[in-house]
């Protein structure tokens, strides 16, 4: 009877510590940048997806309290302490301001912006642009070659903007070469960190 009671304690610490643990790393932990990828696939240590969530958020919540359509309007990506920015704004003003805030947030390492101006797009490319997405994701799964769960895909007119972790210089050049091949690809555009270049790999 002891024995069962301090199994079960046990159990109950480890299921509040992994409770505790993916609140902490939140989005990161189900994807990179937020979307898609497990932890047991992320390269990245836990510390460093826990700073990137955090750099995150605290650019999301900056981000909101000036303009709280920004809050659909514009996508965060953290990789790193590189930041990663798409979507769509009114005015340059607004594109301008957006990247200030980004270099401006503690423990940046680089700012990139796929931001677009609306004016820019109209809805027939915006479809486009959805097909082209969903088709590049899926030839990321068929790609034996590709960890499809650690990327991240943004189209806008026709340009792919591919964000993630390859684990290899042939992976990365797999990636960029699936992108190049989806009918109404402008440009693939990539933004990909390979894992020996993670700054924590360097220490």
């Amino acid at each position: 009877m002891l024995k069962n009671k301090k199994i079960n304690l046990i159990f109950s610490k480890l299921t509040l510590f992994l409770f505790i643990l993916n609140s902490c790393v939140g989005s990161s932990s189900v994807g990179v940048f937020g979307s898609g990828v497990s932890i047991a696939f992320d390269p990245r240590t836990v510390g460093m997806q826990i700073d990137d969530s955090i750099m995150q958020k605290n650019l999301m919540a900056r981000l909101a309290l000036s303009e709280k359509k920004y809050l659909l309007s514009v996508s965060v990506k953290v990789l790193d302490g590189n930041i990663f920015l798409s979507g769509k704004v009114e005015e340059p003003e607004e594109k301008l301001k957006i990247t200030k805030m980004a270099w401006e947030t503690k423990g940046t390492r680089s700012v990139k912006s796929a931001i677009t101006i609306k004016g820019e797009t109209n809805f027939k490319n915006t479809a486009k642009d959805i097909l082209i997405t969903s088709q590049l994701r899926t030839a990321f799964i068929f790609n034996k070659l590709i960890k499809a769960t650690n990327y991240n895909i943004d189209t806008i007119n026709g340009n792919v903007y591919v964000f993630g972790i390859s684990m290899t210089s042939d992976e990365k050049k797999e990636v960029i070469k699936e992108a190049n091949e989806i009918y109404g690809v402008k440009k693939a555009i990539p933004s990909i960190i390979l894992v020996e270049d993670l700054s924590r790999n360097k220490n």
